[in-house]
């Protein structure tokens, strides 16, 4: 067992359990194992020269964000005004909301954690940045606007240089706000082709007379390649802490660097090619993302968990040499760690293979 860093330590909650008896279904953490690849990533981004601002929204946790902190990130990313109002209580001061925000309540609540953080936002529209500039003026804040570019992913963004450069203008010119600069979200393999948009974004912003402090882009998939990078200035990951069945299938990660399981029981083998197990669509998440099967049972690997209900899994058993019986747990890998996050409560922290508390998932449920 290696040392808790002193973030997570001091908010560990005591269990009066160990592995053998604890509930299930429960996400597990290996500690040692998220840690390692925090670090591991911190390490990476102070090579390449890029900011590190993690996504909190993979852990949704303050101790692992006051962790990344740090650990030297710049500051943090998040994706809903309410997970922003948990950090800002936590005392993490440098926030970049990646989604656009509409609506009175919510503005005003954004308002609330502009008087207390230093906040970067993004628009890809001018109505999003006019709800921001009131946003500005009404919390008496100075606010970062980042133009949020398309580069192949099909998301939000713009994808003409001239109309990145036209909006830029505008919040330069809107009171209350300063234009941050570029951001984007690439598909998974093409940060490459989306290097020429933002090239070509940032000549036309520097035409028009602005510089572009900041070119953000993100995606765990892609993280260790170093293709598409030139331009980019700051780096937004956040399924690397735990990793997860999907970047494990895309070579991102290896087993040993996959620190989140799932923990459940076998609770029936009604016949002899199926059996049951008390972790449904409430436990893992229904996100298939091109794999085969809801998720990896560690000690069972032939297994496929084909269907989900809410409490149950259903678990294809047939190619397994010797299969699950009633009453045995299973550790299943997750295909994509951050839905599994939102679903639970806490955590349950393991580290040398012992139990040793449970962490709060502090923004779960924070999705507006």
């Amino acid at each position: 067992m290696t040392e808790l860093p002193e973030a997570v330590r001091i908010r560990l909650e005591p269990l009066d359990r160990t592995l053998e008896t604890l509930e299930t279904p429960s996400v597990l953490i290996d500690a040692d194992v998220a840690d390692a690849n925090l670090r591991r990533w911190q390490e990476r981004c102070d090579e390449a020269g890029l900011a590190n601002r993690p996504h909190i929204k993979t852990h949704r946790s303050v101790a692992w964000a006051l962790r990344q902190v740090e650990l030297g990130a710049k500051g943090i990313t998040v994706q809903t005004v309410g997970e922003a109002e948990v950090m800002v209580d936590a005392g993490i001061a440098d926030l970049f909301l990646t989604t656009m925000t509409f609506g009175e309540a919510k503005l005003a609540r954004l308002g609330a954690v502009a008087r207390r953080a230093n906040l970067s936002v993004v628009a890809d529209n001018r109505p999003a940045v006019d709800a921001i500039a009131g946003v500005a003026k009404d919390a008496a804040a100075q606010i970062r606007v980042l133009v949020e570019c398309e580069t192949g992913a099909g998301r939000c963004g713009l994808a003409h240089p001239d109309e990145i450069a036209e909006l830029a203008k505008y919040i330069a010119g809107k009171d209350g706000l300063s234009f941050g600069g570029l951001m984007t979200y690439p598909a998974a393999g093409k940060r490459l082709q989306g290097e020429q948009l933002l090239q070509g974004a940032i000549a036309a912003c520097k035409a028009a007379g602005l510089e572009v402090p900041v070119v953000s882009s993100g995606g765990s998939p892609d993280m260790w390649l170093d293709e598409g990078l030139a331009p980019i200035t700051e780096y937004r990951a956040g399924t690397y802490i735990y990793n997860d069945r999907a970047l494990l299938s895309r070579h991102t990660a290896s087993l040993d660097q996959c620190a989140m399981t799932v923990l459940a029981t076998v609770v029936s083998r009604p016949t002899p090619d199926r059996a049951i197990i008390d972790a449904g669509s409430k436990a893992l998440t229904s996100d298939l993302l091109g794999l085969n099967g809801y998720g990896m049972v560690q000690e069972h690997p032939e297994a496929i968990i084909y269907q989900l209900n809410e409490e149950h899994g259903l678990i294809d058993v047939s190619k397994c040499a010797v299969p699950p019986q009633v009453g045995d747990r299973i550790h299943i890998l997750p295909n994509h760690t951050c839905v599994v996050s939102n679903l639970f409560d806490r955590t349950v922290l393991v580290s040398g293979g012992k139990l040793v508390g449970a962490l709060p998932v502090d923004a779960r449920g924070k999705s507006n």
